[in-house]
């Protein structure tokens, strides 16, 4: 029944507000659950400011616990720009029975929120995916970070609701993570016949696979923006956490998002051949942990993976729906979820038994082209300048590099060793876990290091070189070092000097570290560039430090009479030849422990046997480390650790 008599139009909203909240009682004492604080204000002031902000006036409250503490606070509505009505259970009936007996308030077309929901989402263009997708009712669907307690929606390719999955569910079955985040748009027509006249129901568990049954169409509508219940205090303690990091705004659609576009195979999960079954699925070991670092920081993590196993006719398209069940489900088991998964079923080769013929195409999705990355952008809100591709393949690192994103190699799966296309990642990482470590923290430490460099440098400099021990940052401080250009108006070209390492039978021992390249070859080459007046064209060798040779392919810089080269490596400040003119020297150091650690793990990732390693580190210590740590002296910029030294 309503507690006044006063003449109110339909309501465009209902939010279920009857719950006692015992679970939050040592926050919130007797106050009915809505009421509790966040962030100094009632949970349902947020809500009720956030509907009027998409211009949802007409509000039904549907209480029942303690209904008089939320009119005092509420009113009719006036003081918050809205027109509140008040529909009191004389018994509670639960969400569905509630909402039934309040339909009589309600608009043809409705939200329905639910009371112990923070929530931070366009709910516009819910409305509107609603009205376009014709159905009778549209469900908020998200990923979360503890699916296995969660009321799950099985979702068609068409956008559909297939089933409902409450929890809890039998163990031992994969599904995927995606979350009923109980908000919902409603057309009131029929609603009443999913719900008894009595008693208690449920709207997950009960009027919503009804209605699948019945054959009423429910649309899914997929969102990363943010919806969090707080029915606990651990739970509303990580949403003022959350609320405080700013973790609702980055994921909103008022701006652009922040994302990593990962690889699958050989990047989250083992390299498998072909891999075409579920048990065939095995995370690499700190996947999960790494990708859950990346959602609690506010960055989508979307897998863009090239599927050819569907056109070549070894796994159906259920049949990899299963696999990626179990990808989520082995992820939500370590606490993380995946925010988008785009594949590319196509493969361009015909002519094999059991393809299928309509997916043996030359698309504009498979990776290297960036197609995929391209729809995510799009589906998403995703800033390109903002986000990364990390991936274990040359096809990985090209079809970010088109995109427009930075790009990580890792040495897991193929490492690079595909060998398709020029291998030219701005970084190279270990593993996920140390990408997620570079992109959330090293990357913004390492470019608050270099901005001082960067000023300089944009002062008419030419030639910036980067010297350095083996394994203490060089080449991720020239690539930071570019980027910091751009803004300043500078565009920079970062050349290795490992492009004129000389062959490994052609070095000799004992003559120290520029023995090992072709320095008459360096000077000429980049002495020509440095001294042009026009634009010339550099045409670089990558070293492949796997094979300890150059690859077949090369990377071209055209270079303009006003670009930078940022010149990097062992020897880059022991050529006295090269620092001509108006340049600037770097030396970048790390500590000892941690930069032998990364040459152990360097060579321990090559194969290299433990007693060649000894040797290498021993001839190492020899040649090189003494002339480089000299050189430090020669620098007009030191970058170590936290620190920078001019």
């Amino acid at each position: 029944m309503s507690t006044s008599s006063h003449v109110f139009a339909p309501c465009h909203v209902a939010i279920l507000a009857g719950g006692q909240g015992t679970r939050l009682a040592t926050r919130a004492g007797n106050l009915p659950k809505p009421m509790v604080p966040v962030m100094g204000k009632p949970l349902m002031q947020h809500q009720v400011e956030l509907c009027r902000d998409h211009g949802f006036f007409d509000i039904a409250l549907l209480v029942h616990y303690r209904h008089e503490a939320i009119s005092e606070h509420f009113g009719d509505g006036s003081q918050f720009g809205v027109r509140i009505r008040y529909e009191v259970e004389a018994a509670p009936r639960g969400t569905s029975g509630a909402l039934r007996d309040a339909l009589p308030v309600l608009a043809e077309r409705f939200l329905l929120l639910y009371g112990d929901t923070y929530l931070d989402v366009d709910l516009t263009r819910l409305w509107q995916h609603h009205i376009a997708a014709d159905a009778d009712a549209t469900l908020f669907l998200h990923p979360n970070d503890h699916p296995h307690d969660s009321d799950l929606v099985e979702i068609g390719h068409d956008g559909t609701v297939r089933g409902i999955l409450p929890y809890p569910r039998a163990p031992g079955q994969d599904h995927r993570n995606l979350v009923n985040a109980a908000l919902y748009v409603l057309e009131r027509k029929g609603l009443e016949a999913y719900t008894p006249t009595e008693g208690k129901a449920d709207i997950a568990k009960h009027m919503f696979p009804a209605m699948v049954s019945a054959g009423r169409r429910l649309a899914a509508y997929v969102s990363p923006e943010y919806i969090k219940d707080m029915g606990t205090p651990e739970r509303l303690d990580k949403v003022e956490r959350d609320i405080e990091f700013g973790l609702p705004e980055r994921l909103s659609r008022r701006g652009l998002r922040q994302a990593v576009f990962l690889d699958r195979d050989g990047t989250l999960n083992h390299e498998v051949t072909h891999l075409r079954a579920p048990e065939q699925l095995e995370l690499i070991g700190g996947v999960a942990a790494a990708v859950r670092q990346l959602n609690r920081n506010g960055h989508l993590a979307v897998v863009i993976t090239n599927q050819p196993v569907v056109a070549r006719g070894d796994v159906t398209r259920d049949g990899l729906d299963a696999i990626h069940a179990r990808l989520e489900s082995l992820l939500g088991e370590g606490g993380a979820y995946l925010d988008g998964l785009y594949l590319c079923p196509h493969h361009p080769d015909k002519g094999f038994p059991g393809e299928v013929s309509e997916l043996k195409i030359a698309c504009i999705c498979r990776k290297p082209l960036p197609g995929m990355i391209d729809d995510a952008c799009r589906d998403l809100d995703i800033s390109r300048a903002a986000s990364w591709m990390v991936g274990d393949t040359t096809a990985d690192i090209e079809a970010g590099r088109r995109a427009g994103v930075r790009t990580i190699l890792l040495r897991t799966g193929h490492a690079g060793r595909d060998d398709k296309y020029p291998l030219r990642p701005d970084y190279t990482c270990p593993d996920l876990p140390a990408a997620a470590d570079w992109i959330l923290e090293g990357h913004a430490e390492m470019s608050q290091r270099m901005m001082p460099v960067a000023a300089r440098a944009a002062q008419g400099v030419r030639l910036v070189l980067v010297g350095g021990l083996a394994r203490t940052g060089k080449s991720s401080a020239a690539q930071v070092l570019k980027e910091l250009m751009v803004p300043l108006g500078r565009t920079a070209h970062v050349i290795s000097l490992d492009g004129w390492l000389m062959p490994v039978d052609q070095r000799p021992e004992g003559q120290g570290v520029l023995a090992r390249f072709d320095v008459q070859a360096i000077v000429r080459e980049l002495g020509d560039v440095v001294g042009s007046t026009t634009r010339t064209m550099l045409t670089m060798p990558i070293y492949d430090r796997d094979t300890r040779a150059m690859h077949r392919h090369t990377v071209a810089h055209s270079v303009g009479a006003q670009d930078i080269l940022i010149v990097e490596g062992v020897p880059a400040l022991l050529i006295p030849a090269l620092a001509v003119g108006h340049c600037l020297r770097v030396h970048v150091e790390a500590s000892e422990a941690l930069r032998r650690d990364r040459l152990l793990a360097d060579y321990r990732w090559r194969g290299v046997s433990e007693e060649e390693v000894h040797n290498l580190m021993s001839s190492r210590e020899g040649d090189e480390t003494g002339p480089v740590h000299e050189s430090r002296i020669l620098a007009d910029f030191v970058i170590s650790g936290m620190e920078v030294q001019e």
